[in-house]
């Protein structure tokens, strides 16, 4: 039963993309959506519980300037 919910969790969980996609030289994140690279290839294999992990970096890279 998990797996099938972790399904449709994924499913659920958008990918915080916001189409500026530009890799930081000083950050190694993108500029847009502050992910790395390996975090943005793997989003779409990721579970539901990688995903909200990935997620909850996200607030504190945007304040890295």
């Amino acid at each position: 039963m998990t797996q099938i919910m972790d399904c449709i969790d994924t499913r659920d969980i958008a990918s915080p993309c916001v189409n500026i996609c530009k890799m930081s030289a000083m950050t190694g994140f993108c500029e847009g959506c502050q992910r790395s690279i390996d975090e943005i290839a793997s989003w779409s294999v990721y579970s539901a519980a990688e995903k909200r992990a990935v997620l909850a970096l996200l607030p504190a890279r945007k304040q890295t300037p």
